[in-house]
């Protein structure tokens, strides 16, 4: 791996058992997390995914990459666009930095609203 390398993208379908899964899992029970006439209430169009569940499919992108010895050290991210039943958002990523086995990646996860998530991870990999 060297500086400017891209990851290749990950598909990954946004359905409704997803987003009410993820946000049950991170213990996340906001009612916009699972209640489609709350969350419309809000402002919201439908659900839309917890910000947990984006960080976990980040990590989830990173070690399918890297493998099964991969150590995420740091995640940051920020999110953006909502991702909603129906969406799908497709992770990208480029490496920025290499210091001997940890990796930094830059990643973005969008969809069609736009970016849902953007950050850096930093990841080991013990030879």
């Amino acid at each position: 791996m060297k500086p400017g390398d891209r990851l290749p993208p990950l598909e990954i379908p946004i359905t409704r058992t997803l987003i009410v899964a993820g946000a049950i899992a991170s213990r996340d029970y906001q009612d916009v997390h699972h209640d489609p006439d709350l969350a419309r209430q809000k402002g919201s169009p439908d659900i839309f995914m917890n910000i947990l569940t984006t960080n976990g499919l980040v990590g989830r992108y990173i070690t399918d990459h890297f493998g099964p010895r991969a150590e995420l050290r740091r995640v940051a991210i920020r999110l953006g666009a909502p991702n909603h039943p129906g969406d799908t958002m497709v992770l990208t990523g480029a490496v920025e930095e290499v210091d001997g086995d940890t990796v930094t990646v830059r990643v973005v996860g969008a969809n069609d609203l736009g970016e849902h998530v953007t950050g850096t991870v930093t990841v080991r990999v013990p030879a």
